[in-house]
């Protein structure tokens, strides 16, 4: 698994938000999903030109979404390993609810208590 890093600040300049906003994600049909070779059109593009341009697109936006989501990860982590809770869970019953080790449990949790004290961006949408 990979290190817990912040997702880059949706406040950055013009440009860089224009270049770095992923593309939008839109659930499939159920038929489009049964089979194996459909990924969102892809193998249907035939102008190579377009196909980079839409696989960037996904490539940003799935990263943009795996980054979120172990914002999401390690606030839950941090939450649920709380000293305060008194329905608090041990670390090891933390890493094995998420299937992480011991190790990276604890640095999800560190990560996870930075973003709460530093107020991050993702705090505003747990409400």
């Amino acid at each position: 698994m990979s290190e817990p890093r912040p997702a880059p600040d949706p406040r950055g300049t013009a440009s860089e938000s224009r270049r770095m906003r992923p593309a939008q994600l839109l659930f499939e049909p159920p038929e489009a999903t049964a089979d194996p070779e459909h990924f969102f059109g892809l193998e249907s593009m035939e102008d190579p030109g377009a196909l980079l341009g839409r696989a960037t697109e996904l490539t940003l936006a799935f990263r943009a979404a795996a980054d979120r989501a172990t914002e999401f990860q390690a606030l839950a982590a941090a939450q649920l390993t709380d000293p305060r809770r008194f329905d608090r869970l041990p670390l090891s019953v933390l890493a094995e609810r998420a299937e992480w080790t011991e190790d990276y449990a604890q640095k999800m949790v560190e990560f996870g208590r930075s973003l709460m004290r530093s107020g991050s961006a993702v705090l505003g949408d747990m409400d």
